[in-house]
């Protein structure tokens, strides 16, 4: 029998957010919380986030996302659950496709089946691969040159041909390189932050002229939003940055002003890691998004350093 408490629940209109324990997901679910909209967040394990709940559905279990339709009214869908960067898990690459385009097609076919659910997609600009020329616009040719960029790519298009064909409502944002509180994957400003505070010198295998476009976390979470709040959009997909276009010599002497007893030494040359991309053009976003980046680098940096000074406390 159903209860009056779960019946009062199945009236409410839920957003579903998945990958609700990793960085994105965490930032848009507490916003949009914060802000009075009631959340349903999901990972591959259940647990708990800043004293929030996080049930365990993965996104490769689709019998797991349709008894969740069941349960609660899904009218929106922000989909962040999938590998979240280059550097994580290199070495399966089969697995990354299952979650992050096999996970796509599953949140593409809810959203099918549920009927008149809004989807946000985070991208990444990483699909891009290498860039020949700036700035660069959503119209930009993606030639991703790794399985991480290419499983996102392959992703968008799943959700996009989802819209084409059966009308779903969906919407991709290409984010820049996030960082900031609760950042724990590889980030570089996190590595010169964390040796600067342990008084470790920094080395950086390559040159200082490499260039890169990082955002702080609370700007891609209000992109993410302004994307959930705006249905038909005009385009398909959004290119989000931070608005800036720095090199790291650049990032790395804006870490020696908030951590003034920082040692950074370079290397020589591109970083072997990644691809070097010209400056995005994140005009669209600000004209159909209203996005434009409120955190620039130094403030989000000394945002991120009291988290990673409290953690290093805590521990």
């Amino acid at each position: 029998m159903t209860t009056v408490r779960e019946s009062e629940i199945m009236k409410e209109k839920y957003v579903l957010v998945t990958g609700g324990i990793g960085l994105i997901g965490n930032a848009v679910r507490r916003k949009l919380e914060d802000r009075g909209t009631r959340v349903i967040a999901i990972d591959r394990i259940a647990g708990a986030i800043d004293g929030r709940d996080v049930l365990e559905c993965d996104v490769t279990d689709v019998h797991g996302l349709h008894a969740l339709a069941r349960r609660f009214d899904i009218s929106h869908i922000v989909h962040c659950g999938a590998y979240s960067g280059p550097m994580v898990s290199p070495d399966h690459p089969v697995q990354m496709v299952q979650v992050n385009i096999g996970g796509a097609a599953n949140i593409g076919e809810l959203a099918r089946i549920v009927g008149n659910v809004r989807v946000v997609f985070a991208g990444t600009a990483t699909a891009y691969g290498k860039t020949p020329h700036g700035p660069v616009h959503e119209n930009t040719v993606m030639v991703p040159d790794s399985m991480y960029g290419a499983s996102k790519a392959a992703a968008e298009h799943v959700l996009n041909a989802y819209k084409l064909q059966f009308g779903v409502d969906t919407v991709s944002l290409r984010i820049g390189w996030v960082y900031g509180p609760r950042r724990s994957t590889s980030c570089l400003i996190r590595q010169m932050l964390l040796d600067g505070l342990a008084g470790r010198t920094t080395h950086i295998p390559f040159g200082p002229d490499f260039p890169q476009q990082y955002m702080h976390i609370d700007d891609a979470a209000d992109a993410m939003i302004a994307a959930l709040d705006r249905p038909d959009l005009p385009q398909q997909a959004y290119n989000v940055t931070g608005g800036s276009w720095l090199s790291f010599g650049e990032i790395a002497n804006i870490v020696r002003e908030v951590l003034p007893q920082a040692r950074i030494e370079f290397g020589q040359g591109d970083d072997p890691g990644d691809m070097r991309q010209e400056k995005f053009d994140i005009s669209a976003a600000a004209l159909d998004l209203d996005y434009r980046p409120r955190v620039d680098l130094r403030d989000g940096m000394l945002s991120y350093l009291d988290w990673l000074e409290h953690q290093e406390t805590d521990r």
